[in-house]
This record gives structure tokens, sequence and C-alpha cells, in this order.
């Protein structure tokens, strides 16, 4: 699989930073300078989503560097992993509390938490709905036991907090595509939806863009990534430097008018995550500025 978009990936770089992009991009032929932020035409470069970042991304950066790391890079919303470095499951509910107000504080909206891992239990599960209370957000990005959507049913109605559970590709035994998400939800209370990683969903032989309109009912997250190859292993690449026809999948989100999370999952050089976001970051708004909202 090709990528329609690379041919042009210098100028969408460049279309980036004029629709607001404030770090310089690492460019396959050449390093794009810094510019001022300019407003695009309708005044917001992401044309109504909901653009933010997975913490994930910064996962080997403590708390107070991994929000500036977001903040350098544009964006102002995010999902928040639940690892050490930043807050972690077995935290008290004041400490969940304080993570979150340093979010906000920094101009930063937490929307979801996650990826969270859950067992066949009660006690696992309201483990994780606990947490997403505490941190004030809407939306749990998931991976639970198959077994568990009678509990997980009986969770979101107490809480009244939305699931997405998290798809991860053809070694996934659980979940491999959104389409197996679906399967096993579509029974249950409507909050228990998807969030679709659009690396792994084409790595399960699945279009993450048609997948993205067929699920639109339930999906409550994205993860937003490009990959270098398709096949059982996930290669994690910036954005435009890869396979996936991110355009298509931009224009499947305006054209649903998706209202929730789009989160960038950048996993690629944990250790100093910034530059590889900050080129995805400013590839992604170069591909929007060329869209119309809701085309």
């Amino acid at each position: 699989m090709s990528n329609p978009n690379f041919l042009s990936r210098r100028n969408l770089l460049k279309a980036g930073v004029l629709a607001g992009a404030t770090l310089p991009f690492v460019g396959a032929e050449s390093v794009v300078p810094a510019a001022a932020p300019v407003a695009a035409p309708n005044g917001d470069p992401w044309h109504g989503l909901k653009v933010g970042a997975a913490s994930y991304s910064v996962r080997n950066l403590q708390l107070d560097d991994a929000i500036k790391a977001i903040q350098r890079v544009g964006l102002k919303y995010v999902s928040i992993k639940n690892v050490k470095t930043h807050v972690d499951l077995n935290s008290t509910t004041e400490q969940r509390r304080a993570v979150a107000q340093k979010f906000r504080d920094a101009g930063i909206t937490p929307l979801s938490c996650g990826n969270v891992g859950m067992d066949n239990t009660e006690a696992s599960v309201r483990l994780a709905f606990e947490y997403a209370r505490d941190l004030g957000v809407p939306t749990i990005v998931c991976s639970p036991h198959p077994d568990s959507m009678a509990i997980l049913d009986k969770m979101v109605k107490e809480f009244k907090i939305r699931l997405a559970i998290h798809n991860h590709g053809p070694e996934d035994k659980r979940f491999p595509s959104p389409y197996d998400v679906w399967k096993a939800v579509e029974k249950y209370d409507e909050r228990i939806g998807l969030c679709i990683d659009v690396g792994h969903t084409a790595r399960a032989g699945v279009d993450p863009a048609e997948a993205i309109v067929k699920c639109k009912a339930r999906l409550y997250d994205v993860h937003l990534k490009d990959i270098s190859a398709l096949g059982n292993k996930n290669t994690p690449i910036e954005a435009g430097r890869g396979i996936l026809d991110l355009r298509a999948i931009m224009q499947a989100l305006l054209k649903i008018n998706y209202q929730h999370l789009v989160g960038f999952e950048y996993e690629k050089d944990a250790d100093d995550p910034v530059p590889g976001l900050a080129e995805t970051v400013g590839y992604t708004k170069g591909l929007l500025a060329g869209m119309k909202p809701n085309s």
C-alpha cells in the first residue's frame, strides 16, 4: 500500500506551519523553518475536530514535561494514559484530580483516559471507572475482557461514563478490528463503543476511513497515527512518511461531524517524542488546510 499523499508532503508541512504550527518540522526533503502562527481561513485549523494528544505519546516524560510537550505542538486536548510518570490506576482520588487540573491549568482539556486494561471482574472494571470519574473525563479508552460485557453495561449506567474499546490489530486475539468491537458491543448500552486506532485497523486488513463512517454511532475516541508497514508488527512513523491514507481518514472524520477526541498517538521516539509529534501535527494540519468542513 503506497501513501497517496507522500509526493506533496513538503507542501503539506508548509501548510501546517501556516495553519498555526509553532515548531520546525523535519521533512523527508528538508527542514521547514518555523513561522509565526497564521489563522486558517475559517479560524480553526482543525475544522471543528477536537484534535489532541494521547499522553502515551509522551509516556516517558515526567508530567510537567509531558504537559509542556503537548503545549509546544499546539494541542488543546488530551487522553491521559495511566502510567506512573503521569498518574496510574493505583493513585488516590486527590492525585488524579490534581493531575487533571494541571492539564486544565495549562489550557489542555482531558477528554478521555487510557488505554486501560480491564480484567473480567467487577473490581477491575470499577477501578477504571473510578479513575476516570476522578479525572473528570467522559470516556475511558479500554481493553476489556470480551466476557465482561455485562459488567461493562452495569458500570456505564452507574457512572454515566462512556467506554471506547480499543482494537489492536491482527495479533490482538480479542478485538483485532473495529468491527470485532462492534459485534461485541452492539447488544449493550450505547455508551459502550469504540476507539478506532487507525494504524492497528489497517494492519487488521480494514480500511480505517471506512470503519470510521460505518461505526460512527458508537465512535467515542480515535487514535491517529501513521505506520510504515502492514502485518503483525507495529511500525509507527511520523505522519506522511508511512502508508496510511491520512487524507481519507481526516475526510471521514469531517464527513461524520465527529465530536469526540482525535488523539495523536505517536508511539515512536519515546524518550524524545516532540520533534516527531510536531512533524505529525504539522503534516495533518497541512492535510486539513486543503479540506472543507464536513467534506
